[in-house]
């Protein structure tokens, strides 16, 4: 007489919501329908695990509302030894819990995603509470024992990776130690006694991503150091709570110190953290060497990067929320001989709410700029360096403009603000999306107002210029020192003066000087030699006294807070039109703007030194007199 064989298999009663273990015989094989039925139904287990040769004793009687299983529920339980190892605090146990509540999830998922705990201390608590081991990548076989029966799927499903197989049995490695089926079901397909250790899941899914990969022997070395640092980087960010935090403190950084950049910059005595401020990049922190890595990976894993590439340069993005305000972190990574270097660029979407007023312009300036941009045609530029804020006039001036009555579109590389009522194109020239190429599907999309990121090359100039031409106003900007050498570099880029002088309206050109602190800003009397070597005196303005930085702790003792632009326009009227079609070259221009009352970058600056707004030394520092060149 056969006897019947009792196959345990973990079930899922419908009603009650328990795992039971499910007992059933019979004498006869099941036919691939129950096995599917089991599977669809109440049943999570996978019949072709199973051996071969017991398929003859298993029985097709399932019993739903069996005795359950005694497995615990491991997450409060987990939550205590967290609590009792000093990993966590009862307090953040208790949030944990009611964030779990509210959004679902694994409490161990939940914890790890707040940063109170890392995913290391959750495997070190689950070894502690099941007193099984624990074991690292370091301990993985070069080589992961072929046992026949299992399924690669399966493993990978389920995050198990086979560490060795000896008389005793089969050790795994598994990243869920406390999940009866899978370590049940190891022991069905196997027929062997199962040995659980506890590992990551990121060092068991490298661990399998190394096996199936074959490198052939002339890349295998490199193959071997880049899979050993790209797991040792990922380890490390995976497995490193203080990691979690101490990224989000240097990108918290930002909003008290008012920073525009942040400089992670590897050299050999660790990671040197830099912010920029008020245009002035200053010295923070360094992060120690071994946990440089980390950081980056942090990083590039938050900005959507491929953490294992490190040869490459690499651009992305971050969108967070820090301290109640939106920003959005334009990521960009080089690598250099010491390893990664990071720059995070901060867009603060609050910049773009700025008046023209706030940003520097004077009453002069500001009145003729409104006028271009009220011109129903035409092209206005905006010029300067990086890091001159032409972006943030730009998105000033078209939040100025009535969006519900003007149709307004923009191509940008890459959208740094998102503005209501706007349409923004982003450019990718992987794929062909070209600044060209999308201002000519715009000209089909009837807009009024079309502003280019940046006119970079010939065949966007003369697109911009033919869509001046055809009734659209066009905003943009160049990178040239003056204004008057925007229209120079126009004519580089192939557009002829006539062109030029048809469609472009104005060229604004500016620099960005930090603003004296108002609470330490100490006065002082200029030598009459200081007034006629700055200009001050030929300028003929009244300065009884000038101002100097001092520092206090408003300022963080820089003696300033806060940026203000200086500006010169170069508006195209019928003088400048002539000396473009005369073929004048930049200095002439500049020259015969001056003669007709346009005021220089210098200039607007003296008259902002005058008032007390900044300092000579700080207008020295970002550009000089021209007067006499």
């Amino acid at each position: 007489m056969i006897k019947p064989v009792i196959i345990p298999v973990l079930c899922h009663a419908k009603a009650q919501g328990q795992s039971r273990l499910v007992g059933f015989s019979r004498g006869t094989a099941p036919g691939a329908a129950d096995w599917l039925a089991w599977d669809a139904g109440l049943c999570r287990y996978h019949w072709h695990l199973l051996p071969r040769p017991n398929l003859p004793f298993m029985s097709t009687v399932l019993e739903p509302f069996a005795t359950p299983i005694t497995l615990e529920e491991k997450p409060a339980r987990l939550g205590d030894v967290l609590v009792g190892l000093g990993k966590l605090s009862a307090r953040d146990l208790e949030r944990a819990i009611s964030a779990q509540g509210e959004a679902g999830g694994a409490l161990p998922a939940v914890l790890v995603n707040l940063g109170l705990v890392s995913e290391l201390d959750v495997a070190h608590a689950q070894a502690n509470m099941l007193g099984i081991p624990f074991v690292t990548v370091d301990e993985f076989p070069a080589l992961a024992p072929d046992i026949e029966g299992l399924s690669a799927d399966f493993l990978r499903a389920h995050h198990v990776y086979p560490l060795r197989l000896d008389a005793s049995g089969l050790t795994v490695a598994l990243a869920c130690p406390d999940d009866a089926f899978v370590i049940k079901a190891l022991g069905l397909a196997t027929g062997l006694t199962i040995h659980p250790c506890v590992a990551l899941a990121a060092d068991i899914e490298r661990a399998m991503s190394a096996g199936e990969e074959a490198p052939n022997e002339v890349d295998g070395l490199a193959f071997e150091a880049d899979a050993g640092d790209f797991v040792e980087h990922l380890k490390d960010l995976a497995s490193e709570a203080p990691v979690i935090r101490m990224v989000n403190q240097i990108i918290g950084r930002v909003i008290d110190l008012r920073a525009s950049d942040i400089h992670l910059e590897p050299f050999d005595d660790g990671l040197h953290v830099r912010y920029r401020v008020d245009g002035v990049i200053a010295s923070a922190d360094v992060v120690a060497p071994q946990l440089s890595a980390a950081v980056n990976s942090r990083v590039k894993l938050m900005a959507h990067l491929d953490i294992a590439e490190r040869r490459l340069p690499q651009d992305g993005r971050i969108k967070t929320r820090v301290k109640g305000r939106e920003l959005d972190l334009r990521v960009s990574t080089v690598p250099t001989v010491h390893g990664e270097s990071l720059v995070m660029r901060v867009l603060d979407r609050s910049s773009v709410r700025y008046s023209m007023e706030s940003i520097g312009f004077a009453p002069d300036n500001l009145e003729k700029f409104n006028h271009l941009l009220a011109r129903p045609h035409g092209i206005l530029l905006i010029t300067g360096p990086t890091g001159s804020g032409k972006t943030t006039t730009l998105y000033t001036a078209l939040s100025k403009i009535d969006a519900d009555a003007h149709k307004i579109i923009t191509v940008e590389e890459p959208v740094e603000y998102q503005l209501a009522g706007i349409n923004q194109i982003q450019v990718h020239s992987q794929i062909g999306l070209t600044f060209a190429n999308a201002l000519r599907s715009i000209l089909r999309q009837d807009p009024d107002i079309i502003m280019i990121g940046e006119m970079r090359d010939s065949e966007t100039a003369q697109i911009a210029v033919q869509s001046a031409l055809t009734g659209h106003l066009v905003l943009s900007t160049l990178h040239t020192n003056t204004a008057a050498g925007a229209i120079v570099r126009l004519q580089d880029m192939g557009v002829e003066p006539y062109l030029i002088t048809s469609s472009v309206n104005g060229v604004l050109s500016q620099r960005l000087v930090r603003r004296l602190c108002d609470h330490c800003k100490q006065a002082y009397v200029p030598e009459p030699s200081l007034l006629d070597s700055s200009g001050l005196a030929r300028m003929g303005l009244s300065v009884p006294h000038l101002y100097r930085p001092v520092g206090c702790e408003h300022c963080r003792q820089t003696g300033y807070v806060g940026r203000s632009g200086i500006h010169e326009l170069l508006m195209i009227d019928d003088v400048m039109r002539r000396a473009i079609l005369d073929g004048l070259d930049a200095s002439a221009l500049h020259a015969k703007a001056t003669a007709v009352g346009m005021h220089t970058l210098y200039e607007d600056g003296l008259i902002k030194v005058a008032a007390g707004i900044t300092s000579l030394d700080e207008l020295l520092r970002v550009t000089e007199d021209h007067t006499d060149a």
